[in-house]
């Protein structure tokens, strides 16, 4: 897995502090920044936490270049709505070769990881038989409806990659640039840092996390799962182990 922090709402602390100040002092819009010292900064943003006030944190976005994930994380990940994502497309590109995700418990299991390997070798075998041979059909069709040979090629390997990947696995990798606000990322980081969430997107919230901590550490101090700030809220179904990272 790897994980980029390409770009960021410049001095996102300050800024929220900013959108903060207009809210709760009569500040003026020539002057919202003037005075805001890092002591000032803190104060405003433990102010909105305090008060749940979490709208004024949707004016700083971060973008996150991913890639080395698998199409399972994807899914999970893009339920998370309030976000843009970019993803690499299956059929503009041909997955010969494909990359894909090994799950650590089937890597420490010598039996389950060579069945692993096989179910991928097997993939990649029907995949490859599917995309050449309806790609072959379609450039014969193309050629006879009057298309010249190069091009059909290249309209029918897309329209092969279309239909070959179906069979590929959720353990097929993908990359994925990927935007959210403040906001939605607090929200990321209570569901998806939680021991119980799913081993991969656990892994990638963490990696997004410590890059945020470093360019926004007042909006990001608190962030992680729901029981950093204390009780669990997971109820019934809580881990009953105490915070740790």
């Amino acid at each position: 897995m790897k994980v980029e922090l390409l770009s960021h709402t410049p001095n996102p602390d300050k800024l929220v502090a900013a959108a903060a100040k207009l809210c709760y002092s009569a500040a003026e819009i020539d002057n919202i920044l003037e005075g805001l010292t890092p002591d000032k900064t803190e104060s405003f943003l433990t102010r909105l936490v305090d008060l749940g006030h979490e709208s004024p944190m949707e004016h700083a976005s971060f973008t996150f270049g991913i890639e080395g994930v698998s199409r399972a994380l994807l899914a999970q990940f893009t339920r998370h709505r309030i976000a843009s994502f970019s993803v690499q497309s299956q059929r503009y590109v041909g997955m010969e070769g494909f990359e894909f995700v090994t799950p650590p418990e089937i890597a420490a299991d010598p039996t389950a990881h060579k069945t692993f390997l096989d179910a991928m070798a097997s993939a990649q075998t029907a995949y490859d038989t599917l995309r050449d041979s309806l790609t072959a059909r379609y450039v014969a069709e193309m050629v006879t409806d009057g298309t010249e040979e190069a091009a059909a090629k290249r309209t029918a390997v897309k329209k092969a990659n279309e239909d070959a990947r179906f069979v590929l696995p959720n353990a097929a990798t993908t990359k994925i640039v990927a935007t959210m606000n403040t906001r939605s990322l607090l929200n990321f980081f209570h569901l998806r840092c939680c021991r119980r969430a799913q081993w991969e997107i656990n892994a990638l919230a963490w990696e997004m996390l410590d890059s945020l901590r470093e360019v926004a550490p007042l909006l990001f101090k608190l962030a992680g799962p729901g029981c950093i700030k204390g009780r669990c809220p997971e109820g019934e179904m809580s881990c009953r182990q105490p915070y740790k990272r």
